[in-house]
């Protein structure tokens, strides 16, 4: 939100403090402040250079600085023809000192041409010769002196000034008319000269987008009191009362609703100090009635809505007007303000008389009501319910005369409601973005009495009595007891009742002192007050964020610290996490929002139809919690195809639906390994791809660090998303914990990977986690090993881990270690026929003969020959 200092200053005495404070304290207060742009003031160190920009101030500054001597107020006395051009004028301007002749070609004021003196001059900015300024024909911001020179045989040494050239705005249509009680020879600096804060307005700070929020932070935080706005105006005629009524239809929706009424008003600009403020501020200035709700709602914070009253009554027939609010019927349709037919649904909330719907509640209002100005013969009254600085792209109107009767609409509506319509419909606005945060109820009359107040002074109309307000739901305010020593503990810092009353009053809490207790209510204006111990944190923060973060000391803490209780879950898996960063994977976190379609790529993943919905999806392609981790990590492999190696993992939840209760997050691990086992380098040319057996040395390894014996690994023929022949699964005791192997070619060809195999692995972590590890401790031997090679012909069918298990059951414990080196395939030991080498490790309690070692592999070689008719092989 950009906020000028000149506007601010209605508000709080700002004298003595800098621009470059105020953002200071505002940002140290939650109010982070992006930028400071001047306008025309001096800007810091620099100021004569004209153009700034830096961050060496804490605060990145940008802007133009005006010349006190060369850049003044003037008025038009006189507009001539220019001898030698049609479409150029020259103006008799008088700048308080003497009279100048200006060459212009100004469009705005071409009409006025060869009228003769003016029986009222016109006040405008005038830049004399050498002044600093932006030029006006130029794209973006380019600096400019003005210098002498003879255009069409006249000299011209000076001119009257755009809004761009000034750097209000970027408008450079014409030039600036100011209004008529314009100082005639006082610094342009003086009068209009400003600075501009450009805050974010965090979720938790929306009470505070408005410039009275602002100021009431700055009161608090400088100790400076806070000058509420007079809310003051003259009223006549019947009541508003008598010709309008309303009905809500649900509170929850729509808590509150005003309307006033302001008859006989005159459509034209706004006073340019009106215009200047709105521009600045980021919304560009269309007429007096539409300049009105807007310049009411950056003050109050409460965004405002004006119909055409006129209309209202001649849709009414003979009957008074009556406005109610209520959810639209789905398919129902609304053209709005920017001239956009819109299909409703159910979830929309409309304002509507009994012809029909008006406005898309707290986001746009409809075409059929708006203010019209005919002398523009377009639509052009967007309210404040319209994005900032953005013409409508409405339908040509024809009712031949302006809007004269003002219905004037303040509301309040349910912010999570507001929040979806305006995404739905993608009408970010002014309102909406108030609204969607939440918008105090107590505001909307407020806001109605301000908007009626400028009307009034801007448009000349006269205020109908009283308001039309429906108030079914009224919030209730917070009341929060707090004491010193809560401010002790939490904060760190010693205050008295007394003081930290002080701190909250500026903020306007209502603060009693009770006993040793504060008991503090929470202001009309503020939403985010809770009660009981959230309610004690909200009002501490505010007392922090009063007395100054940056003025709280640096302490030990003085609580005891709680037990420190160990997470036995999530220090397992973090060690998993180490191991296999350790063989060579990389972690990666992908979303858990996606979507059905995005799930059934894993083609036969055997995942149910169905998923955990979510209610309010950011996306279409969020719109359902997942049910495969592995998924998940090949959409982030399948972005990254093109690396010349990949290898990725995750530990993380998948979601399976539970009826209507909470659905179950079992935990799993996904691994995927692609591409090139080792780098490109001078001396490794074509490197082998991974396959099925790097993912089983990786998995060894990790099962090993895991402390794990007793591990298997079985073809896998249930797993539909793994090739045939290329897939295993991991046992450990006996039980399945997962399965690995090279992903299907049905599977694969739904992503977009190259030729390389997809290598993929899925664990059940919480099967995983639950079986119990080995920490066995055994003695060093003391006699030494007998190593010895066997190799035995089997069928090719007859599994490797059936032969290894027979060789340590025979062997017993003198058979130490069996390791399977080498398995060989060829028509010379008969088809249908493989050789399985072995490298047995014998060790005993005693040294160990060469005859006892040939006793043990006999024994074995006899049992294989029996269990699974092998032969040793010569």
């Amino acid at each position: 939100m950009k906020i000028p200092l000149s506007w601010l200053k209605d508000f709080i005495d700002l004298n003595s403090l800098t621009a470059e404070e105020i953002a200071r304290k505002l940002t140290l207060a939650g109010l982070e402040v992006d930028e400071i742009l001047y306008v025309g003031l001096p800007m810091p160190e620099t100021a004569a250079q004209g153009m700034h920009s830096s961050t060496k101030h804490e605060f990145k500054t940008n802007g133009i600085a005006w010349d006190r001597e060369k850049i003044v107020v003037a008025e038009i006395r006189e507009v001539k023809a220019h001898p030698n051009a049609d479409k150029l004028t020259l103006l008799d301007v008088f700048d308080g000192k003497q009279d100048q002749e200006v060459l212009t070609g100004a469009p705005n004021i071409f009409h006025l041409k060869g009228t003769g003196k003016l029986e009222k001059p016109i006040k405008v900015a005038y830049a004399k010769e050498g002044s600093v300024l932006y030029d006006g024909h130029a794209d973006g911001q380019v600096l400019m002196t003005l210098k002498r020179a003879k255009i069409r045989g006249v000299d011209s040494y000076s001119m009257v000034c755009s809004e761009k050239e000034l750097g209000i705005t970027d408008e450079s249509d014409g030039i600036i008319i100011l209004d008529d009680d314009a100082p005639v020879g006082m610094p342009l600096a003086d009068y209009i000269g400003d600075a501009v804060l450009d805050i974010s307005i965090l979720p938790n700070m929306a009470r505070n987008a408005s410039i009275i929020g602002i100021a009431r932070e700055l009161a608090a935080l400088t100790g400076r009191k806070l000058m509420k706005p007079a809310i003051e105006f003259k009223t006549s005629g019947a009541s508003v009362a008598d010709s309008v009524e309303i009905e809500i239809t649900n509170s929850e929706l729509n808590p509150r609703f005003v309307a006033g009424l302001i008859r006989n008003v005159e459509i034209k600009p706004s006073p340019y100090q009106i215009q200047r403020r709105l521009k600045l501020a980021g919304i560009r200035a269309i007429n007096n009635i539409v300049d009105a709700t807007n310049y009411a709602m950056l003050e109050l914070g409460e965004p405002l809505h004006a119909f055409d009253y006129d209309v209202l009554k001649e849709r009414a027939g003979k009957n008074k007007i009556k406005i109610s609010t209520r959810t639209a019927k789905d398919g129902e349709k609304l053209t709005t303000l920017d001239g956009v037919e819109r299909k409703l649904t159910s979830t929309n909330v409309l304002v509507c008389d009994e012809k029909g719907s008006l406005s898309l509640a707290g986001v746009m209002g409809g075409s059929e009501s708006e203010v019209y100005d005919a002398s523009k013969e377009v639509l052009d009254a967007k309210g404040i319910e319209t994005k900032p600085g953005e013409m409508p792209q409405g339908k040509i109107t024809s009712r031949g005369k302006s809007t004269v009767n003002i219905l004037l609409e303040g509301a309040a509506w349910n912010f999570i409601n507001i929040r979806r319509t305006a995404k739905q419909h993608n009408l970010p606005s002014e309102a909406s973005f108030r609204f969607s945060r939440g918008v105090h109820p107590s505001l909307a009359e407020q806001g109605v009495k301000r908007g009626l107040q400028y009307m009034a002074a801007w448009a000349g109309g006269a205020v109908a009595p009283d308001l039309v307000d429906a108030y079914p739901l009224k919030p209730k305010d917070s009341v929060v007891d707090v004491t010193s020593q809560d401010v002790k503990r939490l904060l760190g810092i010693d205050l008295t009742l007394q003081q930290i009353a002080e701190l909250l009053t500026h903020l306007e809490f209502k603060c009693e002192i009770k006993g040793d207790k504060l008991q503090v209510t929470a202001p009309d204006h503020r939403m985010d007050i809770d009660e009981g111990v959230v309610g004690l944190a909200d009002v501490l923060e505010e007392v922090a964020r009063s007395y100054g973060y940056d003025n709280i000391p640096t302490t030990s803490m003085a609580d005891a610290l709680p037990p420190q209780v160990g997470n036995p879950v999530h220090e397992w898996e973090e060690h998993l996490r180490d191991l296999l960063v350790a063989v060579g994977l990389q972690e990666i976190v992908t979303y858990r929002m996606t979507s059905p379609e995005r799930e059934a790529r894993l083609v036969g993943s055997g995942l149910a139809s169905d998923h955990v919905r979510i209610a309010n999806p950011i996306a279409p392609e969020r719109s359902v919690l997942r049910r495969s981790l592995l998924t998940s990590v090949l959409e982030i492999a399948e972005k990254n195809a093109r690396a010349e190696s990949i290898a990725l993992f995750e530990v993380g939840s998948v979601f399976e639906p539970n009826g209507n209760d909470l659905p179950f997050e079992p935990h799993k691990l996904a691994i995927v390994m692609t591409g090139a086992r080792l780098a490109s380098a001078w001396d490794v040319k074509d490197a082998p791809n991974f396959d099925f057996f790097d993912m089983k040395g990786r998995l060894e390894l990790l099962l090993s660090g895991l402390r794990l014996t007793d591990i298997s690994y079985t073809a896998a023929e249930s797993t539909p998303y793994l090739h045939p022949g290329k897939a295993a699964e991991v046992k450990v005791n006996g039980k399945v914990v997962g399965v690995f192997g090279e992903l299907h070619p049905l599977a694969k060809e739904k992503f977009e990977f190259g030729d390389s195999p997809i290598i993929v692995a899925e664990f059940d972590l919480d099967l995983l986690r639950k079986l119990n590890p080995t920490y066995g401790i055994k003695a060093v031997p003391e006699t030494p090993p007998i190593y010895e090679d066997i190799a035995v012909i089997v069928d090719a069918s007859v599994e490797a881990a059936a032969v290894e298990a027979l060789i340590r059951q025979t062997g017993g414990k003198t058979v130490t270690n069996v390791r399977l080196f080498d398995v060989y395939v060829d028509e010379k030991i008969g088809a249908g026929k493989k050789s399985l080498a072995y490298s047995l490790t014998y060790q005993s309690d005693k040294t160990m003969t060469d005859a006892e070692a040939a006793a043990i592999r006999n024994k074995i070689v006899k049992r294989l020959e029996q269990t699974v008719g092998a032969k040793l092989r010569s």
